[in-house]
């Protein structure tokens, strides 16, 4: 991982509405178009997807932690994730799970 500022910045009319960080990264990835950008704001990633970009969100960089073994079950993490302000849906944590080929606990199914 390397840590870059933009050497450019986008157009108003691109960004309007998202964060300096959002900005950022999107101005790095079209910098860096081969790279992956990491966004999990839904704008920011619609913007970044329609100028071409590969996107990950945060539960995509989980799933590729537990792939490569880094760790042993994302269950306990997207929790807390949601526990702390992010918003996941509970539709969007149970395709997560069974992604990664976590069964959800019983109190988790209707």
């Amino acid at each position: 991982m390397e840590i870059l500022e933009p050497p450019v910045s986008l157009s108003e009319w691109l960004v309007a509405d998202l964060g300096p960080g959002e900005v950022s990264v999107i101005a790095l990835g079209l910098e860096n178009p081969e790279r992956i950008v990491l966004l999990d704001d839904a704008r920011a990633r619609r913007i970044a997807t329609a100028a071409g970009l590969k996107v990950w969100g945060t539960l995509r960089v989980l799933l590729e932690a537990k792939t490569a073994g880094l760790v042993g079950q994302i269950g306990p993490v997207v929790d807390r994730l949601r526990e702390t302000g992010m918003w996941v849906s509970e539709d969007v944590r149970k395709r997560i799970l069974a992604l990664a080929g976590e069964l959800p606990c019983e109190e988790d199914t209707p």
